[in-house]
């Protein structure tokens, strides 16, 4: 088995967002610069932290922070100045103490024109990772129905 098809994509925590392609984001030919594509994730994550009570200030106020430690971005069709784009976020359920979304850019028309993943790992108040999940995610992931 592949190591990614052991997480379970869990299809009712995924959110989208519209974004609209600003001018600052793009190259000379308005085509996006492909490091705002990890700013459109960051935007994904956020909406979706909002939306299901997880934000990175709901993490903080338990004592922890949640650093991305790898992140990838796959490129299949260029955004441009003035598109709406929708980014889609889903929370990959692993039993590992981490944080993994998958995103899904599409532009205008609905094409897919980008693919990606983040990881994130729990760090305490004191600086040191964590190996378990702590007690509040634990109570979140069964309210979310990620628990077995």
């Amino acid at each position: 088995m592949k190591r990614k098809e052991q997480y379970k994509e869990v299809k009712e925590l995924t959110i989208a967002k519209d974004i609209r392609i600003r001018f600052n984001e793009t190259d000379p030919l308005g085509i996006v610069w492909h490091g705002y594509y990890i700013t459109y994730f960051e935007d994904g994550r956020e909406a979706f932290g909002r939306e299901h009570g997880i934000s990175y200030l709901d993490v903080n106020k338990y004592g922890y922070t949640t650093p991305i430690v790898k992140s990838s971005c796959e490129h299949k069709l260029p955004l441009r100045y003035g598109d709406v784009a929708r980014i889609e976020t889903t929370i990959v359920n692993t039993p590992a103490a981490k944080i993994i979304f998958r995103y899904k850019i599409f532009d205008g028309n609905n094409n897919l024109a980008c693919t990606g993943e983040t990881v994130q790992v729990f760090v305490n108040i004191e600086g040191m990772m964590v190996l378990n999940y702590p007690p509040f995610f634990e109570e979140w992931r069964r309210k979310k129905g990620l628990d077995k």
